[in-house]
């Protein structure tokens, strides 16, 4: 384990951009990443249209309203050595939750405290081309 970094997140803060961006200013290539507080707006995936289909259509869902947010992710390199953040987040608002992916992004409503742990190791991020996505790999020696 490395370093331990604790991010305010403030209104209209983009996540991922946001964290990621971070993670470049700081030089974190690899960690876990907590965040809690509230989302404003944006575009969840909620899961594929079809999950036997051969390529994967992902379901987006656009958030309405102010929603309570619990989310957990990784940050890894991509190919191209770029800190990417895969996270999922759970997110609620009166008697409706939804959880999904936020990397087609949402919008941080006043406050986001986001805790990121850093992870000293070899692994990356690589699209594989039977899911159309990125996956983690271990980094050749």
């Amino acid at each position: 384990m490395g370093r331990v970094f604790v991010l305010r997140l403030e209104d209209g803060d983009r996540v991922p951009d946001c964290i990621e961006q971070f993670a470049r200013d700081k030089n974190i290539a690899r960690g876990v990443v907590i965040m809690i507080g509230g989302i404003g707006g944006g575009t969840l995936v909620v899961g594929p249209e079809d999950g036997a289909a051969a390529t994967i259509t992902p379901i987006l869902h656009t958030l309405e309203g102010v929603h309570e947010v619990a989310a957990m992710g990784t940050l890894f390199p991509n190919e191209a050595g770029v800190a990417s953040l895969h996270m999922h987040a759970t997110m609620g608002r009166g008697d409706t939750a939804r959880t999904g992916c936020v990397r087609q992004g949402v919008d941080i409503w006043k406050i986001g405290e986001v805790v990121i742990q850093e992870i000293i190791g070899s692994m990356r991020r690589v699209t594989d081309p039977t899911f159309g996505f990125e996956i983690l790999d271990v980094v050749p020696q």
